[in-house]
Order: structure tokens, then C-alpha cells, then sequence
């Protein structure tokens, strides 16, 4: 072995260090024919390499001039050094010739088991080892007092049967192990029991509250009809269906009939009041009918835009077109729209083959003014400016879109801008709403992408002066 590489207390003088290895010489040897010294070991595995030479001065070296040095032995053995363990906490020092008899003692020493269990582990927790831990240790058991080597005593913990240990259903009951399996078949409150009546298990000590909720648990009629043994789930559906004595409403309740009477009854009162009961239907009907009349005039107006700006999509251009062709002023409406939360009602309407003076050769554009829900709140007549524009679908990333856009501001004279009364509507064509016959030519709307996927996009927008919105 190579010199000691041990922890010292003050560095070793450089003539007790091994000139091969470095360190504190090991039984060290000496060189007669030089006065060298070396470890043993390290210079025997100099010289096995062939090398016959002093390793520090290269001098011719004989075997049988290399001697031990046991005064220089004796200085190196009484050098102060630090345990092999000191950085696990060991704080004894002393010399190295003292070491071998402070590990006999040492906590911190790794030592192999006494009882050759095969575990190595330090001294100090050998004691902890050998109470708990070690299978081959002598243990007996505290309650049926069998004597137990550690490995078996470990595989007989759990299942002693003298063990004193609680009900695992957690009732509270302690008892010893070989009794736990009878109190838990036969005495535990807390052990599982199928129903009688639907077969699902329970805890036992509250099975009889899950009989008062049982869909399968026997009930009589409260009728009292004879029925025999109808279970809780059917009860209502026999009460509806089934039981003649149950007294039960006219089917024409709803229509406001309140006649009641045993199930066998009813049919000699549908009989004797069937013209009551039409009469009921027909006026049910009736405020039905009205109810969704109003229903759908509020769907209508909550779908109604109120920022003053519509976008109409025109889809299927090319067929809308030859229709208009086909038939003289034919017109297409948009949706309405208002132009501010509680503001005026405005349509657009197109005429795709024109209209006017517009006929056969442009697209013609107008704006009415439809009944509005608020008109009562408004000044009349209506005269903010509106614009129309005939959206470019040119990609703007490519170019800059050139949109057709006509603005006007209404003349109040018009009869359209006036406050409309009861008969004016979106479809009456009596009353044909301001705008350009001429917007602009079929030739011009071909240009650009004005027509996209057979589709345009026409958009009207309202100016309303901020002192309104407000």
C-alpha cells in the first residue's frame, strides 16, 4: 500500500515523505548505497516495472542493499493526525500508531453485525440495528408471547392472532385479532348488508333508513284501490295511470278548465262538455298566437343594430341580378338598423337592375325611415348625414381599396324624413326611400373586386352629433 493519506494535525516534514507516493512513509525502506527512503510498497512496484535504478538519484540499486528504517518507521507511527472519520463528526485526534485502537471504538467506524446478518453499518447505530432491525436478532411477541427471530417476528406482526386491534369498519369495538372476523359477519353495526328489496349493500345500522327511500320497497295504494304490492318507484306512475279511484285534473286544464274527479269519471265529463272545452282551446290558441306575435317583434328588435352603421352582404349577386332583370323594379331590402340606442329606425333598399332613370344600366341605392319604437323621443324631421358605400374587396395588403361613396344630408321636405305614421312599413313600395338611381354602372361594378365569391357589400352609416349619443 501507498503511504498513509491521513488528515495531520501539522504537515509532515518532507524527509518522512515518500519520494514515490508523496505521502507519510509506510514501512519505510531504505537505500544503503544512496541513503534514499521510500514506502515499501511503493518501491517494489517501482522496481517490478525493470527498472533497477534509485528512483531519485537514477543510481544503479541491489536488492540486497535496501534495509528497513525503523527509527524513521517510528517518527512517521507518531505523527498526529484526525479519525478517518472526521468529517461524519468524529473529533478524536491522536497519533497514527494509536489509530487501529480508536477505531475498535470509534461511533463512527463501519462495523459488520455481530449476529452475521450481512449488514455493515457504523458502531454507534449498531445498538438501534440490533433492537429493531436485524432479521437474525431473538424478539418475542408482546401478546402471544411466541418467541421470533427478527425476520419471522416481522411476518408474524400483523397477524397475531392474540393481537388486541380495533374493527376495521371503524365502529369503535377493540377486540382480539381471532375474534374480529365473527364481530365482523354477525355483530358490527357498521358491516355491509344487501336490501331485502333492491339487493344493494348498505351499512347495517342505517339500512333501515335506506327502506324509507327503497325504490323497490312494497307500498299499498293510498287510494286504497287493492292494488297489491306496488313498489315505492311505481306509486306515482300507478297514482297517474293505473289507479281508477286517484282524482285527477281535465286534460284541458291548461285551457283553463278546473273540473276534478275520480280517473273513472273523466270520461263522461269529456263527453258532456266538449263544446266548453272547445271554446277553451280557441281562446288559448288565440293568446297564444299574440304572445308569440310579441315575442317575435322583441327577437326582431334585439337583433336590430344600433350603432348607426349597417353592413349588408348581398350573397348570390349573379342570380339576384337576373331576377331583377326579369321582373321591372324589382327591390331588395336590408335588415334594419338604428342609428343609436333609442335613435331612428332606417332601411336600405337596392334595385340590383336600377330604378328610375338608373333602369337596366346601374345599380340604384336608397334609405327610408321605417316606424320605430322610439319615435315619440326623437326630433323630427330626421335630418343627419348618411353615407353610402359600395365596399372594394381588394386584399388591402395588395391595395389600397377604392370603395364607390355617396353622402347627402336629408332635405326635410322629403315626405320619407317626416315622423312615420301607423301604415308606413319596410315593404310598402308607395313610399320609396331617398337615394341614387345611378349609384353605380353594371360596366363599373365589374372592375375591382366590387363582386367577390359572388357576393357585394354595401354599407350605410348615420352621423349622429355627439351631443345625441350622449
Amino acid at each position: 500500500m501507498p503511504g498513509f493519506d491521513y488528515k495531520f494535525l501539522e504537515r509532515p516534514k518532507r524527509r518522512l515523505l515518500c519520494a514515490l507516493c508523496a505521502k507519510a512513509m509506510r514501512e519505510p525502506v531504505r537505500v544503503s548505497t544512496c541513503g534514499h527512503r521510500f514506502c515499501d510498497t511503493c518501491l517494489q512496484e517501482f522496481l517490478s516495472e525493470g527498472v533497477f535504478k534509485c528512483p531519485e538519484d537514477q543510481l544503479p540499486l541491489d536488492y540486497a542493499k535496501i534495509y528497513p528504517d525503523p527509527e524513521l518507521e517510528a517518527q512517521v507511527l507518531s505523527l498526529a493526525i484526525r479519525c478517518i472519520h472526521s468529517e461524519e463528526g468524529c473529533r478524536w485526534t491522536g497519533l497514527i500508531k494509536q489509530l487501529q485502537g480508536h477505531l475498535g471504538t470509534c461511533g463512527f467506524n463501519v462495523i459488520s453485525c455481530p449476529n452475521r446478518c450481512s449488514t455493515k453499518l457504523s458502531r454507534r447505530d449498531l445498538p438501534d440495528h440490533l433492537q429493531h432491525d436485524c432479521p437474525k436478532r431473538r424478539v418475542k411477541c408482546e401478546f402471544c408471547g411466541s418467541d421470533f427471530s427478527g425476520e419471522a417476528y416481522e411476518n408474524h406482526q400483523g397477524v397475531c392472532p392474540q393481537e388486541s386491534v380495533y374493527c376495521e369498519n371503524k365502529c369503535g369495538a377493540r377486540m382480539m385479532r381471532r375474534l374480529l372476523s365473527q364481530h365482523t359477519l354477525a355483530d358490527c353495526p357498521k358491516r355491509t348488508q344487501p336490501c331485502p328489496y333492491c339487493t344493494k349493500e348498505f351499512v347495517f345500522d342505517t339500512i333501515q333508513n335506506h327502506q324509507y327511500q327503497c325504490p323497490q320497497y312494497p307500498m299499498s295504494c293510498p287510494n286504497q284501490c287493492g292494488t297489491p304490492s306496488i313498489t315505492r318507484e311505481e306509486l306515482a306512475r300507478h297514482l297517474k295511470e293505473n289507479c281508477n279511484t286517484a282524482v285527477v285534473l281535465c286534460p284541458f286544464k291548461d285551457a283553463g278548465c278546473k273540473h276534478r274527479c275520480p280517473k273513472l269519471a273523466m270520461s263522461r265529463h269529456l263527453d258532456e262538455n266538449t263544446k266548453a272545452h272547445l271554446a277553451m282551446m280557441c281562446s288559448l290558441v288565440s293568446r297564444q298566437r299574440q304572445e308569440i306575435l310579441e315575442l317575435r317583434q322583441d327577437m326582431e328588435e334585439l337583433s336590430v343594430s344600433s350603432d348607426g352603421v349597417l353592413i349588408w352582404k348581398i350573397a348570390d349577386y349573379a342570380r339576384k341580378l337576373q331576377e331583377a332583370k326579369a321582373h321591372s323594379n324589382y327591390e331588395f331590402f336590408s335588415p334594419p338598423f338604428y342609428t343609436h340606442r333609442y335613435g331612428y329606425k332606417l332601411q336600405v333598399s337596392v334595385f340590383l337592375n336600377g330604378n328610375g332613370s338608373g333602369e337596366g344600366s346601374h345599380l340604384s341605392i336608397y334609405i327610408r325611415v321605417l316606424r320605430g319604437t322610439y319615435d315619440s323621443l326623437l326630433e323630427w324631421p330626421f335630418s343627419y348625414r348618411i353615407t353610402f358605400s359600395l365596399l372594394d374587396q381588394n386584399d388591402p395588403s395588395l391595395s389600397k381599396p377604392q370603395h364607390v361613396t355617396e353622402t347627402f344630408t336629408p332635405d326635410p321636405n322629403w315626405k320619407n324624413f317626416q315622423k312615420p305614421g301607423a301604415f308606413r312599413s319596410s315593404l310598402d313600395e308607395s313610399t320609396l326611400g331617398f337615394g341614387y338611381p345611378k349609384f353605380i354602372s353594371h360596366e363599373d361594378i365589374k372592375k375591382r373586386n366590387y363582386v367577390r365569391d359572388n357576393t357585394i357589400f354595401i354599407k350605410a352609416s348615420v352621423e349622429i352629433p355627439q351631443r345625441i349619443l350622449a
